[in-house]
């Protein structure tokens, strides 16, 4: 039986002008994240929506409270904000989320280091793991490249945590079977992916979690009308997530270059 989620895909949240900050730098990286002020603008939508639609938000256990669609918040990359900003506002309204970790980027500039992670954990987050080195197309790695970025980035956090990391989401939002597949030959049992959907999938021994993400300049309402379920904002997201994948998989790097250029110059 699949089990269905409202999950939201949150990176960075900037207190500030320095939009490099937090997180990966770039025009890329800098159109998801968000100024604290509209991020709490965007807790305050999703709490109110989650009264009124009598959803549950994930406080703490591995998948919150198994309402019919529980409500999910996760946060990629690693960047220090997720310590510094992020948790301290979510943790105020007696909320946890997932944070999943570039693992070679911590204790770099503007990322979290090992000592903030284990904080996080210790406080009721979930740590989980983002890849290696978050590899620009992950679903073009070889079969060797990709059995590295999952082998060490779970061997990173497992031994930081003192425990089995078991659960992942994938950089860039480059899915494929063959990504989870090697996930799951590294032990990753959850793996997150950016596909906007409620509904779980399986690959082989691996569950996965589709989202939907949250960008740079989104209206505090659009979180809200995906938790609350709206269909018309679920089937605009679905379509437009699709025709990007396609565009990714058919223009592969001229895609990300163009991509980049265009937000250059809109910021």
């Amino acid at each position: 039986m699949r089990s269905r989620f409202i999950t939201l895909l949150y990176h960075d949240v900037i207190d500030g002008s320095d939009i490099d900050a937090s997180g990966f730098s770039g025009p890329g990286p800098a159109a998801y994240k968000l100024s604290a002020i509209d991020f709490h603008k965007h807790l305050d939508a999703i709490a109110s929506s989650a009264q009124k639609f009598r959803r549950e938000m994930f406080c703490g256990n591995r998948f919150g409270v198994m309402n019919p669609t529980p409500i999910l918040l996760t946060f990629d990359d690693g960047g220090s904000s997720a310590h510094t900003i992020v948790a301290p506002m979510l943790e105020a309204r007696g909320w946890r989320a997932y944070f999943f970790i570039t693992t070679r980027m911590i204790g770099k500039p503007g990322f979290m280091n090992a000592e903030q992670i284990q904080d996080l954990t210790s406080r009721g987050h979930i740590i989980g793991s983002h890849s290696a080195s978050h590899p620009k197309r992950i679903s073009q790695c070889s079969d060797s490249e990709l059995a590295t970025e999952w082998d060490e980035s779970i061997e990173s956090l497992s031994e930081l945590l003192d425990r089995r990391i078991d659960i992942a989401s994938i950089p860039g939002g480059f899915y494929s079977r063959r990504v989870a597949a090697a996930a799951g030959k590294s032990g990753i049992r959850i793996l997150f992916t950016s596909e906007p959907m409620q509904s779980t999938t399986r690959v082989k021994n691996v569950t996965l979690i589709g989202r939907f993400s949250v960008k740079r300049g989104d209206p505090p309402e659009l979180p809200a009308k995906i938790v609350a379920g709206q269909i018309s904002q679920r089937l605009w997201q679905y379509a437009h997530w699709n025709t990007k994948k396609l565009a990714k998989n058919v223009a592969g790097p001229i895609y990300l270059s163009v991509r980049n250029r265009y937000l250059s110059r809109k910021s």
